[in-house]
C-alpha cells in the first residue's frame, strides 16, 4: 500500500472483484448490442456491408473518451465516489434513452451520452487502484481486474443473443440499467479512497500543470502513445468482428459463441500473467506483449496475402485472439507503467490516457473499418501498421523515470 491509502480495510480480493464488475460494465454497453447488429442495420434501414452499424460503438468509444477528461480532474478535487455514481447515472440516462430512440441518429446520441457515463468507471477504476497500490503490485492487481473484466466480453454476446432470442433487440441495451443499478449500490459500499488531504483544486491553472506533466513525462507519454496504437488495432477487431463472421466468413449465428471463445482466452491467459508480473517485471511483460502483437499481425497479412484476403476461419479465430489477448496485456502492464509517476494526479492522468485511447484509438479503427468490404486484409495490414508504430513508442518510453513526480513543480 502507498502511504496516501486510506485507513478503511479492503481485501485485494475485494478490490479486484469490485473494480472488475465496475470495469465490465464498459464492455456490456459494446458487446451484448453486437449480436444485435443485424437487427438494428434492419430496423434502420442501414445499407449491408456499409460499415454504419459500427457507429454503435464508435458513438461509445467517442462518448467514453470526451468524459473522462472532466472526470478526472473532478474525480481528484471531490474524490472517487462520487464522481463514479454521477456517471453510473449518465450511464442509465444513455442506455435507457438508446433502448426507447426510434431513429437511428437518437441512438447514436443515446450512445455517446452512455459512453461519457461509462467514462467514469473507466477512469476512476485505474486512479483506485493507484490510490491503493503501486509498482508491480499495482500491475499484478490491474492484470487480475483484468481477467475479471474479461467475464463481461466472454458472456454479453451470449447474453444479447439470448435476449434477441427472446425479445426485442431493445432489450440489448435495457439489460445495462439493472448491471449499473448494481455497480451503484456497490460503490456506496466500497467507500473512497482519495483522502481530502490528497485532493488538488478544480482551478484550470492546476489541472493545466497536471496535465502538463502527463503529456511531458517521457515514460508516462510513451506509454500512453504505445496504448493508443494497440488500441486502435484492437478496436477495429471489436468493431468489425461482427460484420466479418457474418458476412466475409457466411458464418451468421457464430459471432456471440466465437467473441466468447476469444474473450474467454484472454481472461485466462491475463489471470495467468497477473501471478507471475512481479516476478518477471512490469515493463518485461509489456515488451514481450506488444511484441508478440506485431508477430501476430504479421502472420495474418501473410495468410491474408497468401489467400486472397480471406484465410480460413479457423486461423483468422487463431490469430485474433492472440493479437487480443496481446493487446489486453499491454494495456494492463502499460497503463501501470503510465501511471506510475502520476500518484499526486491520478485520476487527471488516467482520464488523459482514457482520452487518448479511446478518442484516437477509435478514430484509428474507424479508418481501417471502413476499408473493410470483402476480405480481411485491411483488418490485417492496418493492425500490423499500428502495432509496429505503437512498439517502436514503447521501447523509446522505457528509457523514462518512474519516480513520482511534483505536477506543482513540474
Amino acid at each position: 500500500m502507498t502511504q496516501s491509502a486510506p485507513v478503511i480495510p479492503r481485501s485485494e480480493a475485494g478490490v479486484v472483484a469490485f473494480l472488475g464488475f465496475t470495469g465490465a460494465l464498459l464492455a456490456f454497453g459494446i458487446d451484448t448490442a453486437l449480436p444485435a447488429f443485424d437487427e438494428i442495420r434492419n430496423r434502420f434501414d442501414l445499407a449491408d456491408g456499409s460499415g454504419e452499424v459500427s457507429l454503435i460503438v464508435t458513438a461509445y468509444l467517442l462518448g467514453m473518451a470526451a468524459g473522462q477528461l472532466p472526470v478526472g480532474p473532478l474525480s481528484d478535487r471531490y474524490g472517487r465516489i462520487p464522481i463514479l455514481q454521477a456517471s453510473l447515472a449518465l450511464y442509465i440516462i444513455g442506455a435507457i434513452g438508446a433502448t426507447l430512440s426510434t431513429d437511428y441518429t437518437t441512438v447514436l446520441a443515446s450512445r455517446f451520452v452512455w459512453g461519457f457515463g461509462a467514462s467514469g468507471p473507466a477512469v476512476i477504476g485505474y486512479a483506485i487502484a493507484r490510490d491503493l497500490y503501486e509498482g508491480d503490485q499495482m500491475a499484478r492487481v490491474l492484470s487480475m481486474v483484468m481477467a475479471v473484466f474479461m467475464i463481461g466480453p466472454t458472456v454479453a454476446p451470449l447474453i444479447g443473443e439470448g435476449l434477441i432470442a427472446i425479445l426485442p433487440w431493445q432489450s440489448v441495451f435495457g439489460a445495462a440499467v439493472l448491471l449499473a443499478v448494481s455497480g451503484m449500490v456497490w460503490t456506496a459500499r466500497f467507500g473512497e479512497t482519495h483522502p481530502p488531504d490528497k485532493r488538488r483544486p478544480i482551478e484550470p491553472e492546476a489541472i493545466g500543470r497536471a496535465i502538463r506533466a502527463t503529456l511531458t513525462h517521457r515514460s508516462s507519454t510513451g506509454y500512453l502513445a504505445a496504448m493508443v496504437f494497440s488500441y486502435g488495432a484492437f478496436f477495429v477487431f471489436l468493431g468489425s468482428s461482427q460484420p466479418i463472421i457474418d458476412t466475409i466468413y457466411d458464418r451468421p449465428g457464430w459471432f456471440a459463441a466465437t467473441f466468447g471463445l476469444v474473450s474467454a482466452v484472454q481472461g485466462i491467459s491475463v489471470w495467468v500473467v497477473s501471478r507471475r508480473v512481479e516476478r518477471l517485471g512490469t515493463a518485461r511483460v509489456a515488451l514481450v506483449a506488444y511484441s508478440l502483437n506485431v508477430v501476430a499481425y504479421g502472420a495474418l497479412t501473410a495468410a491474408a496475402i497468401a489467400y486472397d484476403g480471406v484465410p480460413s476461419f479457423a486461423l483468422w479465430v487463431i490469430l485474433v485472439t492472440i493479437t487480443s489477448t496481446a493487446s489486453t496485456i499491454v494495456t494492463s502492464t502499460a497503463v501501470s507503467l503510465n501511471l506510475e509517476p502520476m500518484e499526486r494526479i491520478a485520476g487527471t492522468a488516467s482520464a488523459v490516457r482514457g482520452v487518448a485511447t479511446l478518442g484516437l484509438g477509435s478514430i484509428l479503427a474507424w479508418v481501417i473499418d471502413r476499408q473493410i468490404q470483402d476480405t480481411i486484409t485491411p483488418m490485417a495490414l492496418g493492425g500490423l501498421l499500428y502495432c509496429s508504430i505503437g512498439l517502436g513508442v514503447l521501447l523509446w518510453a522505457r528509457g523514462g523515470s518512474l519516480a513520482v513526480i511534483d505536477p506543482d513543480a513540474h
